[in-house]
């Protein structure tokens, strides 16, 4: 198990986030995110998101990698996937619980509204449902953990991730699924097929996926068939795209 994370002593209580906007325009100005997520779909939303805040958005896609970025930089916010390749986000939240200087918020998030309960056991201050799409509410959220940002009107405005950020969510899935995964593979593989279904709004995906989690499920041909279909959707339409008009 990997050791707490250590940084400088913590800050003095009061302390206020320098340079943060406090307009509607830019209400997340000068703030640092780091999410750890493995689905590029879900990040584009985040991305989305953050740019229209002015907050700044960093991914490491694996816990690996989260935990290099957090020995060399100091994010204001983490948001922590509970699924993620190389194990459960409650771990990291559990060191960035421990660390003697801690972000100013934690939050989990997953497809599955239950892990609300396990990122709050593990320290973090709230939690994401996905899917993510609504602007105010991601900053309605994110404003209750940093001090120096006074409330302000948002408007909110639907949220359209890159389609071809689905594509490659789903190719990702598919090719880990013809490698036969074992138990704790399949698990890993329809909570994060669960979370890309819900940020698509793919109901028929999102059954499937939570089918192919649970222990007495069978073989996982109706999951792979579903992905080939929206696959072989997303190749016709964008080859369909790409074709010049005829003169």
């Amino acid at each position: 198990m990997p050791s707490p994370l250590t940084h400088d002593p913590p800050l003095p209580p009061g302390f206020v986030l320098p340079n943060l906007a406090t307009g509607a325009e830019l209400p997340l100005q000068g703030v640092t995110i780091l999410a750890v997520e493995d689905s590029r779909y879900a990040c584009e939303a985040l991305r989305l998101m953050c740019q229209r805040a002015g907050a700044r958005l960093r991914r490491a896609d694996t816990l690996a990698r989260a935990r290099a970025h957090l020995r060399v930089y100091r994010p204001d916010v983490v948001i922590i996937d509970l699924g993620l390749p190389d194990g459960r986000g409650e771990g990291l939240i559990r060191e960035l619980a421990m660390a003697r200087q801690r972000p100013l918020a934690v939050l989990g998030t997953s497809g599955n509204p239950d892990g609300r309960g396990s990122a709050l056991a593990a320290g973090a201050e709230g939690f994401l449902e996905k899917p993510l799409e609504s602007f105010a509410a991601f900053c309605t959220v994110l404003r209750r953990y940093l001090p120096g940002l006074a409330p302000a009107l948002i408007e909110d405005a639907a949220i359209h991730p890159d389609p071809l950020a689905l594509q490659d969510d789903l190719s990702r899935a598919a090719a880990a699924l013809s490698t036969e995964p074992d138990a704790a593979g399949r698990r890993y593989l329809a909570g994060f097929l669960l979370g890309v279904a819900r940020h698509a709004h793919d109901n028929a995906l999102a059954r499937a996926a939570r089918d192919a989690g649970t222990p007495d499920s069978g073989d996982l041909m109706l999951l792979r068939g579903l992905i080939d279909k929206r696959l072989d959707v997303a190749s016709l339409a964008t080859a369909f795209a790409a074709k010049p008009e005829s003169a």
